[in-house]
């Protein structure tokens, strides 16, 4: 065979090998490795929310009236009442002694209120101490003996001398939407106003984690406007947007920034003036809050202010009229059925509270707390409790929370039918957006307080499709002359 002809079968040969491998590995491809998928990030408050939004109406306390939802539980079929679900509620045989013109009356026992509207007692520093025990104000140990003396007290010019509206409390028949919305999303039993006095330095906790020693409102007498940080001061630094919602007064139909400002609690710090120079547009009122939920723009936090200057803000009444808890309950509800019904609802949390007890009985003790800043009291008053001779109790130093406050919180990522028996007071609320934001804490108070995640399901997201709540029952009576 020629050398040529050996070469051409030597390429052909060659050729049909290499054919036949590929024929074989074309009809037996190598098997194919999946790559192992990444699973997906656990939805946390970070990742879910992105809307926190505060409303605190006026003086109530949880068992004036929170104090009956076990019996509502039981009545409604609410899965509290068979899961076993604890919670400290008003006690049966709750009492106080009244105010008599020799001292300490006959015994008052707690009883339903009808009337929807009652008189002012007084929360303040000195009454909130007597409150706390009648016959030793500045006393460790809680005996809640004075809600009705001190009631009573302060009552010479009102139809109840003797204190008794201090042990009245409602129920389900009066406030259905606030029992089922606490039923049906998540409660505290173990939630606190931030200090032992009345509303204004409560609020100035609310807003920025300390009174700077402050126990009654600030005045020509008692100081000028807080120097610290409020909460807004802060978004404003790290730059997430917020607004303060406030209810234009029914007098004066006043909506400009300057009006809502003067209704608006922020106008207790120094920084207000640099909202009304260089913001004034995060004044908007609550009809705007509404638009802003159904629109879907709201902003990453905000507060409500309670609709005081129309009487909607559930305040025991100051003079003549009445202030009509029924309608302001409505009112909340407006505002909470809104933003469920919205495409806001989708990433929203609605906490809503009381801003301080107001003088209304409860049997829980105040609760230790961490004092902000080291401040004592600035502004007492030469014969005030915690004056003289009481510099070491932890009363005296805001180092105790005030009294027990009713608590909803709304959202579609809040554990169904939850109670909670954590100690925390309002300041909770600014922890929960410092932890979202990561933000600083602005006080040692609000950087020892939970950060209420605890209240909440983000995986699971358990009322995505929000309850329907009933409407607020309205048209009871409403009279200050007697009760109940």
């Amino acid at each position: 065979m020629s050398p040529i002809l050996r070469s051409l079968l030597l390429v052909v040969s060659l050729w049909l090998i290499a054919g036949c491998a590929g024929l074989g590995a074309s009809n037996n491809p190598p098997p194919t490795v999946s790559p192992t998928p990444t699973p997906a990030p656990a939805a946390t408050l970070q990742t879910s929310v992105n809307h926190i939004i505060i409303m605190a109406q006026e003086n109530r306390s949880f068992d004036h009236y929170f104090g009956h939802l076990p019996q509502y539980w039981q009545a409604n079929g609410f899965p509290q009442a068979t899961n076993g679900t604890t919670l400290d509620g008003e006690p049966a045989n709750a009492s106080n002694a009244g105010f008599s013109s020799t001292g300490p009356g006959a015994p008052i026992t707690a009883f339903h209120l009808i009337t929807q509207c009652v008189e002012n007692l007084s929360p303040s520093w000195n009454e909130s101490h007597v409150d706390y025990n009648l016959n030793s104000p500045t006393s460790t140990t809680y005996l809640g003996d004075g809600y009705a003396f001190s009631a009573g007290k302060e009552s010479s010019t009102m139809f109840d001398t003797t204190g008794k509206r201090a042990m009245g409390f409602y129920t389900s028949d009066d406030l259905n939407y606030y029992y089922f919305m606490a039923s049906s999303f998540a409660t505290s039993d173990r939630f606190f106003s931030p200090e032992m006095s009345r509303t204004q330095p409560n609020r100035m906790y609310m807003l920025g984690a300390t009174s700077q020693g402050h126990v009654y409102p600030l005045g020509p007498t008692t100081g000028g406007q807080l120097t610290s940080k409020p909460i807004v001061q802060v978004l404003d630094e790290h730059g997430i947007t917020w607004k303060d919602y406030v209810h234009p007064s029914s007098t004066t139909n006043c909506a400009t920034p300057t009006c809502l400002m003067a209704q608006s609690y922020l106008h207790q710090f120094t920084y207000a003036q640099t909202i009304m120079s260089k913001e004034p547009q995060n004044l908007q009122t609550t009809d705007q809050f509404m638009t802003d939920a159904k629109n879907g723009t709201l902003p990453q936090v905000a507060f409500i202010d309670p609709a005081s200057e129309s009487g909607l803000d559930e305040h025991p009444t100051e003079g003549t009229g009445g202030v009509d808890v029924q309608a302001g309950a409505q009112f909340v509800a407006s505002l909470v059925n809104t933003l469920m019904g919205s495409q806001s609802w989708k990433d929203s949390i609605f906490i809503l509270t009381w801003d301080e007890a107001g003088g209304f009985f409860d049997h829980v003790s105040p609760q230790p707390a961490v004092n902000p800043d080291g401040i004592s009291p600035s502004d007492l008053q030469p014969t005030d409790v915690c004056q003289t001779g009481n510099t070491g109790n932890p009363d005296c130093h805001f180092q105790t929370t005030g009294f027990r406050l009713p608590l909803i919180v709304i959202s579609p990522f809040t554990k169904k039918n939850f109670v909670s028996h954590t100690v925390m007071d309002t300041t909770a609320t600014l922890k929960l957006i410092e932890t979202r934001f990561g933000l600083p804490n602005l006080t040692a108070r609000d950087a020892a307080q939970p950060d209420m995640t605890e209240f909440f399901d983000f995986p699971n997201a358990p009322w995505l499709t929000p309850p329907a709540p009933p409407a607020q029952n309205i048209g009871a009576p409403c009279y200050l002359d007697h009760l109940p």
